[in-house]
This record gives C-alpha cells, structure tokens and sequence, in this order.
C-alpha cells in the first residue's frame, strides 16, 4: 500500500541527486508520510550508498543541504545503521522509496 506523502517530489531531480552522490536507494520516512506533517515539518530521508561507498560527515551535510534546496523543506537525511536500534527496523518497514537503483 502506497502511503500518502505530503510534499511535491521532483522525481528527475531526486533521480539524477542519487545518481550523482552514489546512492541506491532513497526512502522518506517519519511525518511527511502521516497526517500530523506541518508545514513547519522537515523531511526525513533513508539513503542507502552503493556497496564500497564511504561518505564523509561534510559530504553528508552538504548532500542534506542540496536536499533541503530540491524539496524546498528543511531535510534530516539518514542511513540505516545511525538510526536508533529501538526504531530501526519499524522505519525500515515503513519507509517509502522514492528512488531505487535498477
């Protein structure tokens, strides 16, 4: 089931951003998927890099900015292992993909 997301996505933007920073799979998870999202809300974002990829603390925050800049909301961007164990797994299931390699 396809849940609602609360934001305008420009696919070919997020497409050629993940192409362009090696990442194989971008999720949006948290309140832009449920109906408490505000317009004061930011948006989070699962990305999950290609195998071999190490990314920098610098490189990250610059990628959330460009980010934040594509979707005209304030982005809190993620990987899997910096989530917290205690919700990791119900993120990983809820999240909604909105680019996928292949």
């Amino acid at each position: 089931m396809q849940t609602k997301i609360h934001i305008s996505v420009p696919a070919n933007e997020i497409d050629s951003f993940c192409k362009r920073n090696h990442i194989r799979k971008l999720s949006f998870f948290g309140s832009v998927l449920r109906d408490d999202f505000k317009p004061t809300s930011d948006v989070d974002v699962l990305v999950e890099f290609k195998p071999g990829q190490t990314i920098g603390f610098f490189r990250l925050a610059e990628m959330e900015m460009e980010l934040s800049r594509i979707l005209g909301r304030k982005v809190d961007l993620r990987t899997p292992m910096e989530l917290s164990r205690y919700f990791r797994q119900e993120v990983l299931n809820t999240a909604e993909v909105q680019y996928a390699e292949g």
